[in-house]
């Protein structure tokens, strides 16, 4: 037997949970793990199950769990446990994420295969070739963009990429890539958003004087620091604090941030519902 992951969105109504357990159970597959949401706002159900069944079993599951009546309007799918996420990293000159993910997925902490990693500077080349990846680099203009951006979607679209990582990417993609990426893309954006978008946030935070900063992993959208909300940190400090020892502190939340939401991507925990994500 192997071990697969299944999510459901669908109508939530009477006789889901009843649905998939009997579908499981009709191929004497096991559940080992399962949690389901039901969102009173939209009227959606979320749901996500790990079982262990033969592999040759998952689609009559899939096939059982679509022909009952209680499934209306679903969005159905399940794969293979250990079928780590195709992923590519976008990176500028700041490190510090980069190299955080680049250490947990060796240390095989992320379940995830990083295929490269695409930066538009030449400082990142030495730390990726040190961990033996691919690294490009696509130079980005105001008059070269557009090219830019359609070689970056060529690269993920023949690397059959399911997860682009913007770790401190300092570009801001265009509306047509963002819907070319949409539910695929992960930015790290330093401050506890909705407050403080944009550019320079810990000068931002410093210039308000807050006692909190934090960072924010979420999907990308057009708008600009608008995404759907996967993952939150925030730190402690005081007025004593300079803009500089700010961005020195924020390094850290912002590299276990970016991790867990990479880490929730790649293990199907993620379920979109309009602007907001459900979480398991």
């Amino acid at each position: 037997m192997a071990r697969h992951i299944m999510t459901l969105t669908c109508d939530d109504r009477p006789g889901i949970v009843a649905a998939v357990s009997a579908a499981l159970l009709a191929v004497d597959a096991n559940i080992v793990e399962n949690q389901q949401y039901s969102d009173e706002d939209t009227d959606l159900f979320f749901m996500r199950t790990v079982f262990d069944a033969e592999p040759h079993e998952v689609e009559q599951v899939l096939s059982a769990i679509r022909d009952s009546p209680a499934i209306a309007h679903h969005h159905l799918s399940a794969r293979p446990e250990d079928e780590h996420c195709r992923t590519v990293i976008l990176v500028s000159k700041f490190d510090h994420c980069l190299l955080d993910l680049l250490y947990r997925w060796k240390s095989g902490d992320l379940p995830i295969d990083i295929v490269g990693v695409v930066s538009n500077h030449e400082d990142c080349r030495g730390l990726v070739e040190y961990y033996g990846l691919p690294f490009t680099v696509i130079p980005v203009t105001q008059d070269t963009k557009a090219d830019a951006e359609a070689e970056l979607l060529r690269l993920v679209e023949t690397e059959d990429v399911g997860l682009v990582v913007l770790a401190r990417y300092m570009q801001i993609l265009s509306d047509g890539l963002c819907r070319a990426l949409e539910g695929r893309a992960i930015n790290i954006h330093h401050s506890f958003l909705p407050g403080f978008k944009g550019a320079k946030p810990y000068h931002q935070a410093h210039d308000r004087g807050v006692k909190l900063i934090g960072a924010s992993a979420h999907y990308v959208t057009a708008d600009l620091d608008e995404g759907p909300i996967i993952e939150q940190d925030v730190v402690r400090v005081t007025h004593a604090e300079s803009p500089e020892r700010l961005v020195a502190i924020g390094r850290d939340v912002e590299r276990r941030v970016l991790s867990r939401a990479v880490r929730d991507h790649a293990e199907s925990r993620i379920f979109l519902s309009g602007r907001r994500t459900i979480v398991f």
